[in-house]
């Protein structure tokens, strides 16, 4: 499981200066949880390919996390790993995953795997470098991309798929690419583990964490920018995004359409 922080904006800008201090050092006090690994995804232009940096080492203690959210970019993907159980911490099970132009990170546990290994074409499943579920996740969208009309729909359609094989996953994630910073808002009645619980509760990060863990959220800090969250960082004035959906913002013009997941 893991947390999440997106940013569009019309002009270059980091996801330093976007967010402020207080917010970015909120995001980073999650390590104390979330330590196992960062990733960041950027586009300079809106027609870019994302360029990813990823880490199997906490963003706490990684200088280069700091060197990364400090760059200028139209759009960013940032996420902080706290690894499910049985899954290796090492930078190829780090988030976010690119490939196809794409760049995508996960929140959330998607159990048993067999089901969705096997949706996968040879072509794709050959393509995999980890060992996480997440990947899995993104490789199904980038099957289900050769035959949508555009990201939105190909996201939608793998979120569907997967949402009736796995009612009761965590879908969520942010993608980056196509011009798009994309919100998976798909949690369904996804509960922390108590074990996880139990963590949580030894450390002093907020009562969200708790509480409404696997939400997103989306601010408007100014009208030249977007920031989507999750929950238990910041003081933004957030919003909550709607439920079993797929929200995209354009980084062309930050214009924001949002479509339900069950197509009717």
């Amino acid at each position: 499981m893991c947390r999440l922080l997106g940013v569009a904006s019309v002009s270059p800008t980091s996801v330093a200066d976007t967010v402020g201090d207080t917010v970015l050092a909120d995001f980073l006090a999650l390590t104390k949880i979330h330590g196992d690994g960062w990733g960041v995804a950027s586009v300079l232009d809106v027609d870019d390919a994302p360029r990813v940096e990823v880490s199997a080492d906490s963003a706490l203690e990684d200088p280069r996390f700091g060197t990364a959210t400090k760059e200028a970019a139209r759009g960013s993907v940032v996420h902080l790993r706290w690894a499910t159980n049985g899954l290796a911490v090492q930078p190829e099970n780090s988030h976010p995953f690119a490939a196809d132009g794409v760049a995508m990170a996960h929140n959330g546990s998607i159990k048993p795997i067999g089901a969705l290994e096997a949706l996968l074409e040879p072509s794709v499943a050959s393509t995999l470098r980890g060992t996480t579920d997440s990947e899995r996740y993104f490789a199904l969208l980038r099957q289900h991309r050769a035959a949508a009309t555009d990201l939105v729909e190909a996201v939608r359609r793998a979120v569907a798929e997967l949402r009736h094989l796995y009612p009761d996953a965590s879908l969520n994630a942010l993608l980056l690419g196509e011009g798009q910073l994309i919100a998976v808002h798909a949690h369904a009645r996804s509960r922390l583990l108590d074990e996880d619980i139990e963590e949580i509760s030894a450390t002093d990060l907020p009562a969200e964490h708790l509480e409404d863990y696997f939400s997103l959220r989306i601010a408007r800090p100014d009208e030249n920018t977007v920031v989507i969250g999750s929950t238990g960082f910041g003081d933004l004035t957030w919003s909550p995004l709607p439920a079993e959906s797929v929200a995209s913002v354009s980084l062309a013009d930050l214009s924001v359409t949002v479509v339900p997941i069950m197509a009717d």
